[in-house]
């Protein structure tokens, strides 16, 4: 047993009590020449957060001491909240005098202090084990003899002090990247030094540069991983050739948006004599050309994923990769990664195979085509496609099959209303459009999950080390609080008192208020009660896809885990995953879950703050102008208004100018005191553009009459 694990082992015992390192060596009969391999290891706890050592220089668990560990989430005035990483503690309140030097995103401990009676727990922060901002992006205001940057990101209340010299040449009103030197303490705020001066503020594109900057996304890629990119041959060798499965004469096609370019997956299906269907997945063999430990492999793992947005992307891979060589382009023979799925009428995959092949797409679909093709009939394109249209239409009464199985067995299907920001050559936004997702985007989800599950199991049973896709239980707490609320809209979670929920009560949930006025926000509050998912060396399951195994096999392109899991596939297959290779495995996939989940987060966050952005942007023409909304949710302070295109703004309580209005927390629900008027979640209501504030991201609603 290893150190670690043994001190670990140690601290949990009833009977430990905080020790000193030469009584810990004594409890473990620990050899006076490992002393240093014991303090090494110890430090190496402390920094993570898995020991405490105290003032005494005594060693605990941070728990047995009353600690918690969890992130700091910061507050524009100072003080924050705690937001603990075990399941079942509540958030703990951290005023201004306990936030001692930390800032939001902080992975830190905290003590907790018994609140007064009713209210929350307070707690001070005793020690800070992870800064999240190394740098930060703000806008710089240039004094006589030093600078200040004012953080972007209004969770960080302090400004950050430049002292002179280190302003790189910046100017007041300029948007910067500045490194933290010292760490703010006391009432001392933090200084920096400028490392990238980005432009002025409200110049074309700096506004999208500055939130990818604060997520620390590169649009550029280091010159040495370039390099590697261009040295790569385009052509396949005769000899990889001929060791692979040659699937070129069967039918694939790649079926993806429209502006999509990096198509990593492409799908052909058949009916077998016995009525069973033979679904081929086969996906870019990425692996092939980013090996391990090269520069490549080191920028791709340091970006976790692509990144998308408005009309770009930022790609995980340079575009020779992306765009070229690894990308399915029809037409073209790519090397692959293939599983080959025999699947019976009622979705069972009751035999596969995963080996490495050779494909060549024969078309580059698009959503919108086939989606035409098969709901509308259109005859230009059935004409066009004349030789591939009987293939669409297997695939489509596959993927209903493979739907119908899904939703048998308790899978939740989320369905938010998705909209495009249109913008012009410039980055402003020049239209706001749905999306809807139809029957051709069903066919690859569909397929992408068989394989996906599919590869999960097939290495599940290897018992060889892996990267899963998982997604755990929701903590019960939060979903009964999530009950409450929906009681008022008239909805119940099924079992929900029982303690334990299964995916089918959620599912059922969702086809209640699908279609409804309230869908948008009892889908987003569900969302919020359930746990993200997340990547794991641990195969622990999918809760909301209620599948037992699952991993993420289909992208190597643009994500990471699946470009590792890919060589770990492909040592198998050929007799190369020996037991050294396992170790070495075993030593880095827990490191590479984690940052493939925090990368994930990072792209989501910014992706999100983006179109919020352009939807407000988009907006600040419009002041005067009438629409219809939805009442989206309500608070004490007013209520929020969804208009058709997306947009939300806010009808704060204080223009409701006929009358004074209530809060009832119990319906969520504004009621007039005289006129007993009632604004609820799904009421529809014309409102007007009163006020949109660009820099704070928000839109102010006025009521108008409807005759009006």
């Amino acid at each position: 047993m290893k150190i670690k694990e043994r001190l670990l082992q140690l601290l949990r015992e009833e009977d430990y009590k905080p020790s000193k390192i030469e009584e810990i060596m004594d409890m473990l009969h620990i050899d006076y020449n490992q002393r240093k391999i014991l303090e090494a290891t110890l430090k190496e706890m402390e920094k993570e957060g898995l020991v405490f050592k105290t003032k005494r220089g005594k060693y605990a668990l941070p728990e047995r001491l009353g600690l918690v560990r969890g992130r700091i989430d910061g507050h524009p005035r100072g003080y924050g909240f705690l937001i603990p990483e075990e399941q079942g503690i509540k958030d703990i309140f951290i005023p201004i005098s306990g936030m001692n030097g930390a800032m939001d995103g902080d992975l830190v401990l905290v003590r907790v202090i018994e609140g007064a009676e009713g209210k929350s727990q307070e707690g001070e922060v005793v020690k800070i084990l992870k800064r999240a901002n190394t740098t930060i992006v703000g806008t710089y205001e240039k004094n006589k003899n030093f600078g200040f940057v004012i953080p972007d990101n209004k969770k960080i209340h302090q400004d950050v002090f430049i002292p002179k010299g280190e302003d790189k040449g910046a100017k007041t009103g300029m948007k910067v990247v500045v490194r933290i030197t010292k760490w703010p303490e006391g009432r001392r705020s933090p200084e920096g030094e400028i490392i990238e001066v980005l432009g002025y503020k409200g110049d074309p594109g700096i506004d999208v540069k500055s939130i990818l900057r604060s997520y620390d996304i590169p649009e550029t890629f280091p010159k040495e991983v370039l390099k590697e990119a261009e040295e790569l041959p385009e052509e396949i060798p005769e000899k990889e050739k001929k060791r692979r499965v040659d699937l070129t004469k069967l039918k694939f096609v790649t079926i993806d948006g429209e502006d999509a370019k990096d198509l990593d997956d492409a799908v052909y299906v058949e009916r077998l004599p016995n009525g069973n269907y033979l679904l081929y997945v086969s996906i870019a063999d990425v692996s092939h050309y980013v090996k391990e430990g090269t520069n490549l492999d080191k920028e791709a793992l340091r970006r976790g994923c692509s990144v998308y947005f408005l009309d770009r992307v930022i790609p995980m891979l340079p575009p020779k990769l992306s765009n070229g060589i690894c990308s399915l382009n029809p037409g073209e023979e790519r090397l692959s990664l293939t599983v080959k799925m025999e699947i019976n009428t009622r979705g069972e995959i009751v035999d596969h195979d995963i080996f490495e092949s050779i494909i060549e797409s024969k078309e580059r679909m698009t959503y919108t085509s086939v989606y035409k093709i098969l709901e509308e009939n259109d005859e230009e394109l059935i004409k066009r496609y004349s030789h591939l249209v009987e293939d669409f239409k297997l695939m489509k009464e596959l993927a209903l099959v493979l739907l119908e199985k899904r939703k048998r067995r308790g899978s939740v299907d989320f369905d938010f209303p998705e909209a495009k920001v249109i913008v012009d050559e410039k980055g402003r936004p020049v239209d706001i459009v749905k999306v809807e997702r139809n029957i051709a985007h069903k066919i690859i989800e569909e397929f992408m999950l068989a394989a996906n599950e599919t590869v999960a199991e097939h290495m599940h049973w290897l018992n060889v080390p892996f990267v899963y896709r998982i997604h755990e239980h929701p903590d019960i707490e939060k979903l009964l609080a999530f009950n409450k609320f929906i009681h008022n809209l008239g909805y119940h979670i099924k079992g929900v008192e029982g303690g334990e929920i299964h995916p089918k009560a959620l599912q059922d949930l969702i086809r209640q208020v699908r279609g409804k006025s309230e869908q948008k926000v009892v889908e987003t509050l569900l969302l919020r009660s359930l746990k993200r998912a997340r990547y794991s060396p641990e195969d622990i399951g999918h809760y909301a896809l209620a599948a037992k195994y699952y991993t993420h096999f289909t992208s190597p392109i643009r994500r990471y885990p699946d470009l590792v899991i890919h060589r770990i596939i492909k040592e198998y297959i050929n007799g190369k995953l020996t037991e050294k290779r396992q170790r070495h495995y075993n030593r880095i996939l827990e490191d590479i879950a984690a940052r493939a989940s925090e990368r994930e987060r990072a792209a989501e966050a910014a992706e999100r703050e983006i179109e919020e952005l352009k939807k407000v942007e988009y907006m600040a023409d419009k002041v005067g102008n009438v629409y219809k909304g939805i009442i989206s949710n309500v608070t004490s302070y007013g209520f929020f208004v969804e208009l058709d295109n997306t947009v939300e703004g806010l009808v704060d309580v204080a223009s409701l100018e006929d009358d004074y209005y209530v809060f009832d927390p119990e319906r969520y629900v504004l009621v007039g005191e005289r006129t007993k008027k009632v604004y609820s979640i799904g009421k529809e209501v014309y409102v007007k553009v009163a006020h949109v504030d660009v820099d704070n991201r928000e839109i102010d609603f006025v009521l108008v009459e409807e005759d009006s």
